[in-house]
């Protein structure tokens, strides 16, 4: 996918004026008692629907929620982002009961021009995990043009994201190609040092990108849980750290890969560590080597934060993925704040990429300090790993 650029048909270039529109997106959100927790994947979302809305188009959104498994489950239904939704566009938005079906149809064939429907979250339906061919087709039957929005979402090979450009004309939104744009300086020519910043719970979520990044950044510095697997796998003693223990032969060839191809992996000389993750759990800062038994790791220590502070003031390019340790509970968030203010202070091209890092670099209101933050943690790291994304490549131009 890296060795050529990535052109897709865009929604501007796209006529919509009398049609309807379906538009994937990404309302994917913390939802708590009813409320949404944090609406940003919505706002993000809304540039796309006000340019069809303005174009004369009916306005169709899929989503998924959380995880049903091909159930209804009745706390994963959208009614709460709908509601959400109609605030933040300052218009009515009309949640439709189900994804597909007669009725759905009925409502949406009523509709005007400029009308925004929500269809209900569409993992209701086991078939569209399968990307299932007929699901896929229903839901085509709802509009005259697809448009991908949710970038989040785009290495899923689901009906609502693969399956239905099959059936219509498929076009990139707004905030798909501004995520193509501003990772696509990462692909093609990063200024160099380019480093990658992984953290995370666990080694077996980013042990596939930490294979292929060392190929394509100078330099990795690794924290969160992460790290630990790789002390393990050097010898190191690391107390009751979490540790995916079934990987480290493959944490060693990742560390083999890196000496062969003359890349340095940075990992934690200290770590600041408890006997339990609780909130105001007392702590002790220890050598990452040598963890006394009782005790386990959390976030990086301040010898840690000043090495690594010293790697990303010397880099041009950084992308980051994964916090450095258990942000969300003090006393272990010095850590991520720490990599944050010295993203922040860097003249580098920095990416920071979704989910978490995304949330926790909210929360230390260092968003606007940034290059760029990315809405989609799996997709960004797909896409820098020079990933085929099939729902990518059926919008290309």
């Amino acid at each position: 996918m890296t060795g050529r650029s990535i052109e897709l048909r865009r929604v501007q270039d796209a006529a919509v004026r009398g049609k309807t529109v379906l538009v994937r997106v990404d309302y994917n959100v913390p939802v708590q008692n009813g409320e949404i927790a944090d609406d940003e994947r919505i706002r993000s979302s809304l540039p796309t629907v006000r340019l069809l809305r303005e174009g004369g188009a009916k306005v169709v959104l899929m989503t998924h929620l959380g995880r049903p498994e091909g159930r209804v489950v009745p706390e994963l239904r959208l009614d709460a982002v709908g509601r959400r939704l109609q605030e933040l566009l300052a218009h009515p938005v009309c949640k439709l009961d189900d994804s597909i079906g007669e009725a759905v149809a009925s409502a949406i064939e009523s509709g005007a021009p400029g009308d925004v429907f929500l269809l209900e979250n569409v993992r209701f339906h086991r078939e569209e995990a399968m990307n299932e061919s007929s699901f896929a087709r229903e839901l085509s039957r709802l509009g005259d043009i697809y448009v991908n929005d949710a970038f989040a979402a785009v290495h899923r090979a689901h009906a609502s994201t693969l399956g239905i450009a099959d059936f219509l004309p498929a076009y990139a939104g707004l905030l798909m190609q501004r995520e193509i744009e501003m990772l696509s300086k990462l692909l093609e020519s990063p200024e160099r040092p380019y480093i990658a910043i992984v953290g995370g719970k666990k080694a077996r979520s980013k042990l596939g990108a930490l294979r292929d990044l060392v190929h394509r950044v100078d330099e990795v510095l690794i924290g969160g849980g992460v790290a630990f697997s790789f002390l393990r796998a050097t010898g190191a003693s690391i107390g009751t750290s979490v540790v995916d223990e079934d990987l480290l032969d493959e944490v060693e060839d990742v560390i083999e890969s890196a000496e062969e191809l003359e890349k340095m992996i940075h990992l934690p000389g200290d770590v600041v560590a408890a006997q339990a993750l609780e909130p105001g759990a007392e702590t002790r800062t220890v050598k990452a080597r040598s963890i006394p038994d009782g005790w386990m790791g959390l976030d990086i220590g301040p010898e840690t934060i000043e090495r690594f502070a010293e790697r990303i003031a010397a880099a041009k390019t950084i992308v980051w993925t994964g916090p450095m340790g258990a942000f969300e509970v003090e006393p272990f968030s010095g850590g991520t704040r720490g990599i944050a203010d010295a993203i922040a202070a860097s003249d580098a091209y920095s990416v920071i990429g979704g989910g978490e890092t995304g949330d926790a670099v909210s929360r230390l209101g260092r968003s606007k300090d940034v290059s760029f933050v990315s809405t989609g943690g799996g997709a960004c790291l797909a896409l820098l790993r020079g990933k085929s994304l099939p729902a990518l490549e059926a919008l290309r131009a």
